[in-house]
């Protein structure tokens, strides 16, 4: 432990901490949000609306949050936006408290008869400010690190960070929130907004300025936002590697949440889950991203960054077939454990080559523009899902349309398999990292070999 803490630091596990709390708030509203949803409105396009509006700032906000990313601090930044989450979380949770006595009960919510237009527009309203506030402050979090962590144990404590996020998210955080749901729709949304305070508190502590050193521009050269923003995009789009990372990044997750957008019908209908068994199904998650982020290092030394990036594919491929065929639960969340544990892997590489190879004073607006094209293909397919589900549902039974999506999220991923194979090997990463001999100051991007070599 003392040899960990002398390796990435104290301001590493302020950071490291103030993850782990805001998290298990968040896996308490992982549980809330999507099932005050459903006690709202049964209509499966307004469910899957509520988590297309929370990945819209991903598509409309991402690129202006890289340009302010690198022109403030980054620490002032993530505490900023996390005081004005819990701001947000606590109007939510007195609004939520307010309406108590009309919401039905958590376990009675598949009986809900029309929609709540008040308390549905403020959901959408909340979500969509929440989200922005989530894109600058993750952009920020993900550009502090390389500059509290040396670049040699980026990818470890990249994968401890992925752990602890994930350990929180989704192994401690759903089942206080299951618990405190039975006892009051109101309360995890309390203590989500006590979390975000905390986390505010403890980045806040954390000594010294972060901002990224900027190179000197000529004294009649104007710094404007959409210049800076095109440098960013200029980077990425030259740079061959990272493009096609973004690109196939992004259609994976348009794929995945066009279930996840209606999963709490599946759940509920097909399932036929409560909310302390969703809260169990959902420990596979948990499982294979605590799994993952510990092993993604050793699994990428191994056996290859791409063959790891591969298996990660031909995963998301295989997975939600099974999961649509399923109607047991307990099933359902083994494959879960396997697909987040390849997810968490992919993250935990990915991520640390972003963070290696990037120029510091770049590395806000380049991974905004990477996070546009990777996250914001996401609210596009939440939109999709809703959609496949309410067109199968004129076709099919509603069981049946619910189960649709997964085969529809199957056939994206198989397509994507064959086509991002070739583009992600270990052979093409390996170049990209040789390939960084850029000082801070350059702004030039990486052009990186084309490799013959497919791994």
């Amino acid at each position: 432990m003392a040899r960990e803490r002398l390796r990435f630091g104290s301001n590493y596990r302020k950071i490291y901490t103030a993850t782990a709390l805001s998290n298990i708030g968040d896996g308490m509203s992982a549980i809330a949000y999507p099932w005050l949803a459903s006690a709202i409105t049964r209509n499966p396009l307004l469910v899957a609306m509520v988590a297309m509006v929370q990945r819209l700032p991903w598509l409309v906000f991402t690129l202006p949050a890289g340009v302010i990313t690198d022109r403030v601090d980054r620490r002032r930044a993530m505490v900023t936006m996390d005081f004005l989450r819990f701001a947000l979380t606590l109007v939510v949770a007195f609004s939520v408290l307010a309406e108590q006595g009309t919401l039905p009960a958590p376990s009675q919510v598949q009986h809900v008869v029309g929609t709540r237009t008040g308390l549905f527009l403020l959901l959408l309203g909340a979500t969509l400010l929440l989200g922005c506030a989530e894109v600058l402050r993750d952009n920020s979090a993900q550009t502090i690190m390389p500059m509290i962590v040396q670049p040699e144990h980026l990818e470890r404590a990249n994968g401890r960070m992925w752990s602890i996020e994930s350990a929180a998210n989704t192994f401690i955080g759903p089942p206080l929130g299951s618990l405190f749901l039975l006892a009051a729709f109101a309360v995890p949304f309390f203590c989500d907004a006590a979390s975000f305070f905390a986390a505010a508190a403890l980045v806040a502590a954390i000594p010294g300025s972060f901002r990224a050193e900027r190179p000197e521009r000529a004294a009649d050269e104007v710094s404007s936002w959409r210049a800076e923003l095109k440098e960013g995009v200029h980077w990425l789009w030259h740079h061959p590697l990272l493009r096609s990372m973004a690109i196939i990044l992004g259609i994976m997750n348009m794929a995945n949440i066009m279930s996840g957008a209606v999963f709490v019908l599946f759940a509920q209908d097909v399932l036929h889950v409560s909310p302390l068994t969703f809260t169990v199904m959902g420990f596979g998650f948990a499982i294979g991203a605590i799994a993952g982020g510990y092993t993604g290092p050793w699994m990428s030394e191994h056996f290859g960054s791409g063959p790891c990036l591969s298996l990660t594919l031909a995963t998301g491929a295989v997975m939600p077939v099974l999961i649509g065929m399923s109607s047991w639960w307990p099933l359902t969340g083994l494959l879960f454990a396997v697909m987040t544990l390849l997810g968490s892997a992919w993250n935990v590489i990915t991520v640390s080559l972003r963070q290696s190879i990037i120029p510091s004073h770049l590395l806000g607006r380049v991974n905004s523009v990477y996070r546009f094209f990777a996250w914001g293909m996401m609210p596009i397919g939440a939109a999709l899902g809703g959609l496949v589900v309410s067109i199968a549902g004129h076709v099919v039974s509603h069981g049946a349309a619910l189960r649709s999506v997964w085969f529809a999220e199957a056939a994206v991923m198989a397509v994507l398999f064959v086509v991002g194979r070739p583009a992600l090997t270990t052979a093409k990463i390996d170049a990209a990292r040789a390939a960084t001999g850029l000082s801070v100051g350059d702004d030039r991007p990486l052009e990186v070999p084309e490799a013959d070599t497919t791994r």
